[in-house]
């Protein structure tokens, strides 16, 4: 079995890579890693944020396609509650994804997820969501959060492009998160000026916004330690859960075996 895990930057990524042993691969153009469970491969790769996520994953269809595609395709990484009664560093899983726009080949703005890897989230501990949307760009604002709620639980930037390339290969789907900024909550910049020409986070431009603001200093460091904390609770998560999948999707290629 050959399972995918997407996260849009290095940060979100380090804690499960410090964690386990994950081998770096050369693939022109993408930044991904391997690493073995008994017969299955797990890889990851960045997406870098936004809608970047569709290029890379198209990127890697066409890199694996002279192997085989992914049986399955997580969508993880960090994101915004919606609601008040999400916390910081809970895991969330959607059962829903919707998109920004319309998307033509569909004819549709939202995706459902795979009920089956989403109960085993939600049996591992995760917290259901109805549905994550899939935003253009950085809410920055509680005002914005609030007005997105009647949409949707959680805010992120790239699960329903991840997942939509995954069912084109014919993988399962399923989005898990963790929060690392809740409902009431201001962003202490605006990310939004800070990302860079590559879809990643400059470190540069984050300073630049500071320096027009000091006073957002303070906050900054409060966030970034508050995102540290969400993405180690989410590699512990995505540690058991994927060793959980390996095992129930081994199970289950058994008995198919079996029934033969």
């Amino acid at each position: 079995m050959r399972i995918l895990v997407t996260f849009a930057v290095e940060a979100e990524f380090a804690p499960w890579r410090t964690r386990r042993e994950f081998a770096r691969q050369k693939a022109e153009g993408l930044k991904l890693w391997k690493r073995v469970i008994g017969n299955s491969e797990i890889f990851v790769v960045l997406t870098g944020i936004g809608d970047t996520s569709a290029k890379v994953m198209e990127l890697m269809m066409s890199v694996t396609a002279k192997d085989r595609y992914f049986d399955v395709c997580v969508s993880s990484g960090l994101a915004g509650g919606l609601r008040l009664d999400y916390q910081l560093n809970d895991i969330v899983v959607a059962r829903l994804l919707k998109s920004n726009f319309v998307h033509a080949d569909l004819g549709r703005d939202w995706l459902e997820t795979d009920t089956q890897l989403v109960e085993l989230a939600v049996a591992r501990g995760a917290k259901l969501a109805e549905a994550f949307y899939t935003a253009e760009k950085v809410l920055t604002t509680a005002e914005q959060k609030s007005l997105l709620a009647a949409k949707a639980d959680v805010v992120e930037m790239e699960s329903f492009d991840v997942v939509k390339e995954g069912y084109a290969w014919g993988a399962r789907g399923v989005a898990i998160r963790a929060i690392s900024d809740r409902a009431d909550e201001d962003l202490p910049v605006d990310f939004n000026r800070a990302i860079s020409s590559d879809n990643r986070v400059s470190v540069p431009r984050v300073l630049a916004e500071v320096a027009k603001n000091p006073g957002t200093l303070g906050p900054l460091i409060r966030f970034g330690k508050q995102s540290r904390s969400a993405a180690e609770a989410l590699s512990r998560f995505l540690e058991a859960y994927v060793n959980e999948l390996v095992q129930l999707m081994a199970t289950q290629d058994s008995a198919q075996v079996a029934a033969k």
